[in-house]
């Protein structure tokens, strides 16, 4: 198993930023992809940001493209979401998730492991 903690999410004026951590921690040599995903209220959960397991591949949705950059770094077992220019409409629970595919993956089924989650709420 694979357990995921995520951290630094609040409230922030539009405009701001945040930065979210996700570590990871237990059998952490099986995680290859990881993403960020997030669902809003009433909204289905939707797939943000994912990296490959060097990081030379990235995907974002097309939403946050260039106000989004997801990075990981795998000494430390932990990826970052930094998340620049917020908008309302990025309030949202903001999950972590790995999966043991190599191919970079947007569908939730294609994860393996999930973190509970963290409230990220921008205010106009």
């Amino acid at each position: 198993q694979v357990q995921l903690v995520e951290s630094g999410g609040g409230l922030v004026q539009a405009g701001g930023s945040l930065r979210l951590s996700c570590a990871a921690s237990g059998r952490t040599y099986s995680v290859r992809t990881m993403g960020w995903f997030r669902q809003a209220s009433g909204k289905e959960r939707e797939c943000v940001a994912a990296i490959s397991w060097a990081g030379g591949i990235t995907q974002y949705t097309d939403s946050v493209r260039g106000r989004f950059t997801i990075s990981r770094d795998n000494s430390k077992n932990t990826v970052y979401l930094q998340m620049n220019s917020l908008k309302p409409e990025d309030t949202a629970i903001y999950y972590c998730a790995a999966s043991r595919r190599t191919e970079v993956q947007t569908a939730r089924n294609g994860y393996d492991y999930w973190g509970q989650g963290t409230q990220v709420t921008v205010s106009s």
